[in-house]
């Protein structure tokens, strides 16, 4: 059994849609309510009630995802199964094992405590996998358990099951002792593994060798079905066999599973049966097809199956020409007759299908079987198959073996990255849409490993392609429903009776210019075309939309009719179509320019305007570039008579700027794929997912630092000592202790031998003793140089005092290599990833540093931490537009970082010419940095030389020092006296050091604004700006993606990239900032890389169903490095809230714990006013009759909450808790939307209130935190997406002192995933309870007996929170002598006001779905 514990009988989930006397529920009640270790299961409820039920419906996916929200498996089949269980308990077992795992929840926990029960149980389904007594249906659902099984390689328990399957042994199946030997002689460690396999055969007893038997023979055998069924047309066997094809795929995209299987898979000729099939053929198996596609491309991809490098093109050339040699020389020496033609050819006029085909026709059915034999191809298969070698199979196999194939990047380069209509509803995007698990999908997955790096751009491509392109579909469908077309009568047109802000009606656009082709392209270089918007009837706050329109941005021109609705019929509706969805023709185009009616930039204020205002306008022109390549493909078809598509657009469509980034970075992933991009030779064996996962990290590397300058990271000796128990600290001199920070640490190892354990298998080295390392850390200090007279030259000291996790994990950062930082909420992942910034800074002086994370708000958070700390501002850089959010006095951004520049210019300058004056020397010294560069020559550095020699003279006291002193003038305004009358020399001296130092980093700031005097152009200072002079470049991933060719380019080059939110970043947007510069000497000078991040919240967003959890897209390249065993540094002392809350969510973090703190600071132990508990789970009820609504398709809405959630803010005003220490969460964006309206009518204008400090969804406040919490569940039939529990586990770790949470009791406690975060709550009462007598703040203890009062439900707290509103008004009048508005007590009074229709907010964009 799990370690999680589930809930009881009257708990058990209602699931969507099912009704209390559902033949499930039912049956869950009486046989499984309760769980237990072990459970007799009664084969006639397995057989009766279940399995029968289940074949009679054809085994439909609903039902199957009933049964596993019912836990079926958890409570009933597992805890029962034995080896005397019936097939038919597997087999339930085997469909509960699938339907979990394609939803992506937690599968294989529930094992892990019976290896040898759930070996049982596996060997079980692998001969039932083999049984043909079974229908295809029942089969294929084993099959998904065995896909979702190979799909879980990183958990030891399936590993060890699955792994025998596709080892060496399953060679015994190839079609000769020569077709090994070949393979052999390729690589000699192959010869090795076979023998090595037949001697554990040979070694193994009777029963070990029928099993070793099985396991070779078993994908063999599964194979010859497989073909078999290729030729059995009914519907049952065609989806099995889609099934069987993606678990190929799946066996061939992973090099540890495709190492062996892919040699067998090409001598059964597999790809050619699959051709020759009549199933493949068939005109309806247009997925069959699609999958077979994917398929080949990953069997015949260009690796070397052995140790998986990647051939590059001109060794894939050459290989593919060998093979073609090879054939020539056999068919000149024995069918020189015949195909003399095809033996002299150059090999370009021969490795065509068609010409392949003519030459290969002229053989016998005899020539061509002994071809096949001389070129080492199977030409038969055992009697058992149902199968036969033909004629047509052997001219398949030769042509498919020398056939030229199309690389993956050829490929990608086929593909653009424009949509049309004809894209957008391309049968294989428009299966994505429909998504349901019962079939899968030809579309390549995001799992453990890569074969290569350019496989991994290729996967991302085509991923990132159709998520974009189904997004961009779903977008404009709904646009065009909004417009309602409708046709008129009278000339065929169309017009519109709807309106959209994001669309405009337009007649043509003009096209002013194609310009000619690049060389080696045959689309025009551009075509330049100008769009008339007619904005004179727009809204003010739309048409600034429209006119904020700026270059680079995607516009969308649409040929939009009355959608066909001619093809439905009783309900149901065709597959979607341009007609049906009204949407004829699509094509996109680039904004250049956007003009008023006069020529002149929008951008630029007209000479009538006052403060931005004038006249109304009526005409915009937009002058575009349209998509060259649909436009020559246009041009095209007119050309051979069809329609001009540009004369029927009528429509221009745009987006939110935020989401309509799709083309470039398409574009950058597609030159990724393109280029052959290196990864540093140190991660890339990590990165794909091979060899070992700790290769990556310092400790396994040769550059490994040995001493490390730690600076301002400890605050003194104690907390150093502190920061590593259990290790030798060995101080290397009497002051250290005495000195404090900085401390130098360097480790010291010594090697002991240890007597090897006792085995029972003999090895190698068994008799050679085992080297244990001692480690010591030895520590030295030193004391920093001077920094100057003036308060502002003090250095900015660190003030946290790190716990040992963040100690650890600031070593590791600072060091070369890998780092993965593992923060649970409120660890301080932040803290230690400034730190590591700080400690590169300064003791790699020479080296960049690229920080990223996924959100603008979290990179300004990290990017404000690090300018509090001693860090030039002049080294630091922030791009893209997140850097106007920075709460700073000055600009970060590119042109804001040069106009800083400039005006610390004016500056330095100015204190040229005071220091001039100072000395005496004569002369303009401060007109320019090159003046003041001479000055510091010829004056000042003569000087310092000067007062050195004096002040270093023999017998020389601290009077003479400060008499040769020759800047006392110039230090006149410094704190004074500027040398202490008691002072030392040696004080003196420092006083001196730091004197000068100032005056030198004056002129070192001077030289490296030289630039910025020499260069014209604003471009030109900021590129030198990026890649010369800043130290700290920060920028979002998605700013990364869209300009990584223009910033590459630029001669960008940096050394560490640090990355904070890494959990939450899709794993191309985790990729492309490693590839912002172009290689060196064949590689990229890449130090470190540190991830932060956690993999137990939110992962990345995806809204569609097929690409989270069919394509696995949501997964970050941080989840997938710890799902393969990397090594990760864990922070384990939260100091964010109360230790109480911090329990809710610990059984996620066992060894989370609560810094010293937490449990003194008053602020934690005292209660929050007004309120019994500190966290309660509150139930709700239905409002008015109903409980969640969904007015749009998963928009999700729950008045009874939000008017709860209202109810309870306005309580909390009312005691006096500030509004913007509350935030009101909430599930999803419906809900968000309504209880914004809700606050809208009953709180924005009343004083009384106001808004809360933020009202959002869970996915988007992440990272953030806020004192006290309400938080809205909204669902009442079923979790929905929080069974996911990552978002739960973000939604309860927000609150620092208070979490409400409002939501449906019988819901949420019933889900074995959810049971566990709701435990503690679901203890204390359902319904609210609270405290009289009490304001903000309280000085009661949490421990404290209060006087308490329960809420009914909402309409009690309603009640409650009207009458202190009337007492509040009463007092206000008394205390200040005025009366409240009336319509203010109005707004206060929380009755039936709001009518339940009235809280239905539709919104034109939702944002979270339940997928």
């Amino acid at each position: 059994m799990s370690d999680v514990q589930q809930p009881g009988a009257s708990d058990l989930a209602v699931v969507e849609e099912l009704g209390e006397d559902d033949h499930w529920i039912q049956l869950a009640k009486e046989h499984w309510a309760k769980p237990v270790e072990t459970k007799k299961v009664k084969p006639e409820v397995v057989k009766n009630e279940i399995w029968d039920v289940l074949e009679k419906e054809e085994f439909p996916f609903r039902s199957l995802l009933w049964l596993e929200n019912l836990q079926l498996l958890e409570n009933y089949l597992w805890p029962g199964y034995t080896d005397a269980s019936t097939n038919y308990h597997v087999l339930l077992a085997a469909s509960m094992v699938a339907v979990k795992s394609r939803q992506n929840f937690e599968t294989w926990s529930i094992f892990a405590d019976d290896p040898a029960r759930f070996s049982s149980f596996f060997r079980r389904i692998l001969s039932m996998s083999l049984d043909n007594s079974l229908s295809a249906k029942i089969r294929t659902h084993l099959l998904s358990f065995l896909i979702s099984a190979f799909q879980s390689l990183d958990n030891g328990l399936v590993r060890k099951e699955c792994a025998p399957l596709v080892s060496i042994s399953i060679w015994h199946n190839l079609a000769s002792e020569s077709a090994r030997e070949h393979k052999f002689e390729e690589h000699g460690q192959l010869r090795k593994a076979w023998r090595a396999a037949g001697k554990r055969y040979e070694a193994a007893d009777e029963e070990g060798q029928a099993k070793l038997r099985f396991e070779r023979a078993w994908l063999y055998t599964l194979l010859l079905d497989f073909v078999g069924r290729l030729y059995k047309e009914d519907l049952e066997n065609v989806v099995y066999c889609e099934r069987f094809l993606e678990y190929l795929t799946d066996l061939e995209s992973q090099l540890p599973t495709r190492r062996y299987v892919n040699t067998l898979v090409k001598d059964l000729n597999l790809s050619a049966l699959i051709r020759l099939s009549p199933m493949f053929n068939a005109q309806a198996n247009g997925l069959l097809r699609d999958l077979f596609v994917l398929f080949r491309h990953f069997a015949n991809f260009s690796i070397d199956d052995n140790t998986g490098a990647q051939y590059s093109r001109v060794q894939s050339s050459e290989m593919h020409y060998e093979n073609l040699a090879r054939l020539q020389r056999t068919v000149l020496k024995h069918f020189k007759a015949k195909l003399t033609i095809l033996a002299l050819s150059n090999y370009g006029a021969i490795d065509q299908r068609q010409e392949l085909e003519a030459h290969f026709k002229q053989l016998t059915d005899a020539e061509l079987e002994e071809l096949c034999k001389m070129l080492g191809f199977r030409i038969g298969y055992p009697s058992v198959a149902s199968f036969q070698t033909t004629r047509e199979l052997l001219l398949e196999v030769l042509i498919s073996a020398h056939e030229r194939r199309n690389t993956f990047q050829e490929s990608v380069r086929g593909l653009t990255t424009q949509p049309t209509e004809n894209e957008l509803y391309d049968s294989s995007l428009l299966r994505n849409e429909t998504y349901n698990g019962a079939r899968p999908l030809a579309i390549p997955k995001i799992n453990l490993q890569y074969l290569s790096i350019g496989d991994f751009l290729w996967r991302s491509f085509i991923l990132y392609r159709c998520e974009q392109f189904f997004e961009i579909r779903r977008y404009l469908e709904d646009i065009i429903k909004r417009l309602q077309a409708e046709s008129t009568s009278s000339d065929g047109g169309v017009r519109f009776s709807g309106f959209s802000k994001k669309a405009l009606p337009i007649t043509r656009p003009a096209i002013l210019e194609a310009a000619p082709p690049r060389v080696g392209h045959d689309q025009p270089a551009y075509v330049k075309a100008e769009i008339t918007l007619n904005v004179s009837r727009l809204a003010d706050s739309v048409q600034r939309d429209w006119d904020f329109l700026r270059s680079g941005d995607v516009i969308y021109l649409l040929a939009v009719k009355p959608p066909d609705c001619s093809s439905i019929t009783n309900g149901d509706s065709a597959p979607k179509t341009p007609k049906t969805s009204g949407l004829l023709v699509l094509r996109t185009a680039e904004v250049v320019q956007l003009l008023d009616e006069g020529g002149r930039s929008v951008r630029e204020p007209l000479p009538d305007e006052v403060n931005g205002h004038g006249n109304r306008p009526r005409i915009r022109r937009l002058i575009v570039h349209l998509d060259p390549v649909a436009f020559k493909a246009d041009t095209d078809l007119k050309g051979e008579g069809q329609q001009d598509v540009y004369e029927s657009i009528n429509v221009i469509v745009r987006r939110n700027q935020r989401e309509n980034n799709f083309k470039r970075i398409l574009e950058t992933i597609q030159s990724l794929a393109l280029s052959d991009v290196p990864v540093p030779a140190w991660l890339q064996e990590v990165f794909l997912g091979y060899g070992d996962p700790a290769s990556a990290t310092y400790t396994k590397l040769a550059n490994k630092l040995e001493a490390i300058d730690f600076r301002d990271t400890f605050i003194d000796w104690q907390h150093l000592v502190e920061s590593f128990p259990g290790k030798a600290i060995v101080p290397k001199s009497e002051n250290v202790m005495s000195q404090g920070p900085p401390f130098v640490l360097e480790t010291s190892t010594t090697l002991t031998s240890v007597a090897p354990k006792p085995s029972r298998k003999r090895r190698r080295d068994e008799a050679e003793p085992t080297q244990q390392v001692e480690e010591a850390i030895e520590i030295s200090t030193y004391r920093p140089p001077a920094s100057g007279p003036y308060p502002a030259d003090m250095p900015r000291i660190n003030r946290v005092r790190f716990t040992p996790a963040q100690i650890a994990a600031i070593a590791s950062g600072t060091q070369p290599g890998l780092t993965v930082i593992v923060g649970p909420p409120g660890t301080g992942k932040t803290d230690v990833a400034t730190q590591i910034i700080n400690n590169i800074y300064h003791d790699f002086p020479s080296q960049r540093t690229l920080l990223l994370a996924h959100s603008n708000q979290a990179l300004n958070q990290l990017f404000q931490k690090i300018m509090a700390l001693d860090i030039d501002g002049r080294h630091l850089l922030r791009l893209g537009q997140g850097e106007g959010d920075l709460e700073t006095a000055e600009s970060f951004s590119k042109y804001g970082r040069v106009e800083s520049f400039l005006d610390r210019r004016a500056y330095l300058l100015a204190e040229v010419d005071r220091l001039a004056t100072s000395i005496g020397a004569p002369g303009a010294h401060g007109s320019s940095c090159e003046t003041a560069g001479y000055f510091d020559s010829v004056y000042v550095q003569p000087a310092w030389s000067k007062f050195w020699d004096q002040a270093d003279a023999p017998g020389s006291a601290g009077a003479d020092i400060i008499s040769a002193f020759p800047y006392h003038h110039y230090f006149q305004d410094a704190p004074q006296p500027l040398f202490p009358p008691s002072s030392t020399k040696e004080t003196i001296l420092d006083i001196v050091r730091g004197c000068q130092s100032h005056i030198t980093r004056i002129f070192t700031a001077l030289e490296d604004i030289r630039p910025f005097e020499i260069l014209r152009s604003n471009k030109d200072k900021t590129n030198y700006l990026m890649i010369k002079e800043a130290r700290i470049i920060a920028m979002t991933t998605t700013h990364a993606a869209m300009r990584q060719q223009e910033i590459a380019d630029l001669g960008f080059q940096y050394d560490n990239v640090i990355m904070e939110e890494a959990a939450q970043i899709t794993e191309i947007e985790n990729f492309i900032p490693l590839a912002l510069q172009k290689p060196r000497d064949g590689g990229l000078p890449l130090q470190r890389v540190v991830l932060c991040g956690d993999h137990l919240q939110n992962s990345p967003i995806i809204q569609n169903m097929a690409f989270r959890q069919f394509a696995n897209l949501e997964q970050s390249l941080f989840l997938r490095l710890v799902r393969l065993g990397v090594p990760t540094l864990n922070l384990d002392q939260q100091g964010r809230a109360r230790s109480s809350i911090a329990e809710l969510y610990k059984w996620r973090y066992p060894d989370l714990k609560n810094l010293p703190y937490i449990q003194a600071d008053p602020e934690y132990t005292r209660a929050n006013a007004g309120f019994k508990y500190e966290y309660q789970f509150i139930e709700v009820t239905d409002y008015k009759g109903a409980g969640e609504s969904q007015p749009n398709p998963h928009f999700f809405q729950n008045l009874g909450e939000a008017e709860y959630a209202v109810a309870m803010y306005q309580y909390m005003r009312l005691l006096g808790y500030p509004a913007s220490k509350i935030t009101v969460l909430t599930a999803y964006a419906g809900q968000r939307a309504l209880i914004k309206d809700v606050l809208g009518h009953r709180c924005a204008k009343n004083r009384l209130f106001g808004m809360p400090r933020i009202v959002t969804t869970v996915d988007r406040y992440q990272g953030e935190q806020n004192d006290y919490i309400v938080l809205s569940l909204t669902r009442t039939r079923h979790p929905g997406y929080l069974r996911d529990i990552r978002r739960l586990t973000v939604a309860l770790s927000r609150a620092r002192l208070g979490l409400y949470i409002l939501g449906r009791r019988s819901v949420f406690q019933s889900s074995p995933e959810l049971f566990q975060a709701f435990k503690l709550p679901l203890e204390r009462p359902e319904k609210l309870v609270l405290t009289t007598n009490e304001v903000f703040p309280t000085q009661r203890l949490l421990k404290d007996g209060v006087e308490e009062i329960e809420m009914e439900g909402v309409e009690h707290l309603g009640q409650y929170v009207f009458e202190m509103t009337q007492a509040k008004v009463e007092m206000l009048k008394r205390e200040e002598g005025h009366l409240l508005l009336q319509d203010e007590i109005i707004e206060a009074v929380y009755d039936d006001g709001m009518d339940s229709d009235g809280g239905k907010i539709q919104v034109e964009e939702p944002e979270e779905t339940d997928g």
